[in-house]
């Protein structure tokens, strides 16, 4: 399984598509086996899901996400965790051991930075 986690430096970033980048866990038999990190490559419409999907990812997890960024995750394959926050390595370690749920919520508003509200 790979588990990627949308990142600004340590901690979970707010905004998934707006992220500095993408840190992906390798894990086999609820152990984390290595991870390594990737820039962002841009924020454009619909490019995230099928990029990570190319990566093998099977789980993202962010603090906020669109809807159609959900939409188009769902339709490829990648179960969305939404509303976290957090150092990246803990809410890996969280969700291998079934501790972290997705809130579910939706981003909607943005303001010119890309920032949720």
């Amino acid at each position: 399984m790979k588990i990627a986690v949308a990142c600004e430096g340590k901690n979970v970033s707010a905004h998934f598509g707006h992220c500095e980048g993408f840190r992906i866990y390798d894990v086999e038999d609820n152990k984390i086996l290595n991870s390594e990190f990737r820039d962002n490559p841009g924020h454009r419409p619909g490019f995230l899901p099928v990029f990570l999907k190319d990566l093998g990812v099977n789980v993202i997890i962010a603090g906020g996400m669109g809807e159609t960024a959900q939409m188009l995750f769902n339709e490829n394959g990648i179960e969305v965790i939404v509303g976290v926050s957090g150092l990246c390595d803990d809410v890996v370690i969280n969700y291998i051991n079934g501790e972290l749920k997705s809130s579910g919520s939706i981003c909607r508003e943005h303001q010119h930075e890309g920032h949720c509200h």
